[in-house]
């Protein structure tokens, strides 16, 4: 299995590279002694998603992995050299235990599965269809994740639009919705609200606290993608195709979604059982996390066996849209690290002007601040982890934030769910919603065009979110 190779070489790599310099015992480096030079490997990965596809399509399509690899060089060579190869390894192999390696591991069960899903039936991608696939979409998405819900949906609206020749704005919208602001109502939706849940914030807080926010976005995008797509199909030459009688829409590889739930299932026992650490190379990790790690492959493996070939064939499933996400994600994790950290630094740190824009002159906290700085460094940096940034901004006390608090808490967790829309690697669905649709033939926006859409439909809609609710 290629994917299989690919994260076998991956954990080979850092473990070969943590054995030439021994268990990592150097402290973590502060955010506070790195300089924003720290952040140009980062501006280079993004730069080469952004634009290489443009100027040099044939040299990226070919060499993605080792163009991303190299800015992970330059990023950790010069750490090497300025902190020591200790503190580099240190910091290496954090990133792939504690961050890569569970990402991952979870992306790669609910593609598996999500995969091993075909709905059949006739499905004609008419602007009504299209609106309530994307509508099922935004509401199961908090049920079993955005990834989930992405990996499930994204090809019977491939399949339900194949005749179609205006169709871009389909899985763009699909993205906005099903890939990002469906999964704000529950821990299970989105990885920064499970992150919160695990800092001590209520299973159903975001439930009852951003139900507002969701709605607003998900009619007011529905609304427009419905007015949009409605425009697209009047100026369709080719005609919805002639199926006969109607097939009933029925579902086959159904284990598949008792898989799924066995994924949701471990993902929230993380959050309720945590029976102590392990140390593995002087990096602590959860019991936990290392059990749904194991878990979360063996239901992979466990879709393969079951389900038969010719449906996943049928289904159109590939391993391309995974195995990118694995290299180009790798990357990504690595050479933002010390944006990061800067970030964490608060004050002290060379985002420090930045970071003293969310409080007011007596201190308090501006949720519209929150809400915009949170979502604009979601849109590029991994959402999860801004997340975090944020929350511990503002105190990190989940008792007070879920109170007093709960305006700013709301605002961090709205910037950085919806905003991870705004680009393509604001969130990991994105990227493989993505890649699954161009290895389906189809075209999508590129990095920037991608961008120029949710300029003009997302922004002004958080704009009236500000508005209203921050």
């Amino acid at each position: 299995m290629r994917l299989a190779r690919a994260l076998s070489a991956c954990l080979a790599g850092s473990a070969l590279f943590l054995a030439g310099t021994g268990p990592a015992a150097a402290a973590g480096v502060s955010g506070a002694d790195l300089s924003l030079a720290w952040g140009i490997p980062f501006v280079g990965m993004l730069l080469s998603i952004a634009l290489m596809p443009l100027l040099a399509g044939h040299i990226w399509h070919h060499h993605y992995g080792k163009i991303a690899a190299g800015w992970a060089v330059l990023l950790v060579l010069p750490f090497a050299i300025a902190f020591g190869p200790e503190t580099a390894a240190s910091e290496v192999w954090h990133i792939v235990l504690q961050e890569y390696v569970p990402f991952i591991a979870l992306l790669l069960a609910l593609y598996v599965t999500g995969g091993g899903v075909l709905l059949k039936g006739t499905l004609v991608g008419t602007p009504a269809t299209n609106t309530a696939l994307l509508a099922l979409g935004t509401v199961i998405a908090s049920l079993m994740g955005t990834t989930g819900a992405s990996m499930l949906l994204i090809r019977p609206v491939l399949r339900a639009n194949a005749f179609r020749t205006r169709k871009t704005h389909t899985f763009v919208f699909f993205i906005f919705l099903v890939s990002n602001i469906g999964g704000s109502l529950t821990p299970l939706g989105d990885p920064p609200l499970y992150l919160g849940f695990l800092k001590g914030v209520s299973f159903f807080w975001t439930t009852t606290h951003l139900f507002a926010e969701f709605l607003t976005c998900a009619v007011i995008l529905l609304g427009v993608y419905y007015v949009l797509d409605s425009w697209a199909w009047s100026k369709e030459k080719a005609a919805a195709p002639d199926t006969g009688a109607r097939e009933p829409l029925r579902v086959e590889g159904t284990v598949n979604l008792g898989l799924i739930g066995l994924v949701v299932v471990m993902v929230l026992l993380q959050g309720y059982w945590q029976p102590g650490e392990v140390t593995i190379l002087g990096q602590h990790i959860g019991a936990e996390r290392l059990v749904g790690i194991a878990v979360f492959v063996a239901i992979a493996f466990v879709s393969m066996k079951l389900t038969p070939a010719s449906l996943r064939e049928e289904n159109g499933f590939a391993w391309g849209a995974i195995l990118e996400v694995a290299k180009l994600f790798a990357a990504i994790f690595v050479t933002m690290a010390p944006v990061l950290a800067i970030l964490r630094a608060g004050v002290d740190g060379a985002a420090g002007p930045l970071v003293a824009l969310t409080s007011d002159t007596a201190g308090q906290p501006i949720p519209a601040v929150y809400f915009w700085l949170s979502g604009a460094l979601s849109s590029f940096l991994d959402n999860a982890p801004t997340y975090l940034v944020f929350f511990n901004l503002a105190g990190g006390d989940p008792g007070h934030l879920m109170t007093d608090g709960a305006l700013t808490l709301a605002a961090i967790s709205c910037g950085s769910v919806f905003m991870g829309a705004n680009s393509y690697i604001g969130n990991a669905p994105n990227f493989m919603v993505k890649a699954i649709v161009e290895e389906n033939g189809e075209r999508m926006p590129s990095f920037f065009g991608y961008c120029a859409w949710a300029l003009v439909f997302l922004v002004p809609l958080f704009i009236l979110i500000t508005l209203i609710f921050f």
